[in-house]
């Protein structure tokens, strides 16, 4: 995953970074609300996933668990080491690079991922730039996102994210309110959340 913090700060992190409920996926309820909205975003023929800015790997695990074959981008080695513990059964590679300009092929990837990504990376536009093309035609983006806390909110609203993407992504575009679902934080939030699911044509 890439934030706001350094490099070294970031991989630091790697240590406990799983014990937040909608990171590690560690409790069933949690794991299973995901997995469901998964289910929905994800095509039903398995493809060629990249996840940028990965972190430890939980949430394209689940796309490998529907046969999906990974590919996981992020900058902080010690977050690829525990991805890859975790895909030890699964088909999948890890690549340390930058999630706004990955080491990867255009027009490889049916699905593009990234959770909580663009509204950390100094230009997000640019990066949507990037990862158009980087889908085969009909390939997908799916974009978590969310602007949080309340005394110094920080993130990206949905409305700007919508922008740039109907900008560049003329298939269908579609947002779902994600903040009035419990079980994907495994808490009660009050911030706005949300994930746009957007078809390349």
């Amino acid at each position: 995953m890439t934030h706001s913090l350094g490099h070294a700060e970031w991989d630091a992190a790697a240590a406990d970074f799983d014990d937040e409920p909608d990171h590690g996926l560690r409790d069933p309820a949690v794991r299973g609300a995901w997995a469901g909205r998964m289910a929905d975003w994800l095509p039903d023929q398995p493809g060629h996933l990249l996840d940028l800015g990965c972190g430890t790997g939980s949430l394209s695990l689940l796309a490998a668990e529907r046969g999906h074959r990974v590919t996981g981008v992020d900058f902080a080695p010690n977050m690829l080491d525990l991805a890859r513990r975790k895909f030890a059964p699964h088909d999948a590679r890890f690549l340390l690079g930058d999630a706004a300009a990955p080491p990867v092929p255009a027009a490889s990837y049916d699905v593009v991922l990234a959770r909580h990504v663009l509204w950390a990376l100094p230009d997000p536009a640019a990066a949507l730039r990037t990862w158009v093309t980087l889908l085969r035609p009909r390939g997908r983006l799916v974009l978590v996102e969310g602007v949080w806390g309340e005394v110094s909110p920080a993130g990206i609203p949905a409305d700007r994210l919508l922008g740039l993407v109907r900008e560049l992504v003329h298939g269908g575009v579609r947002h779902e309110e994600l903040s009035s679902d419990a079980r994907l934080w495994g808490k009660e939030v009050r911030d706005e959340r949300y994930a746009v699911v957007a078809l390349r044509d």
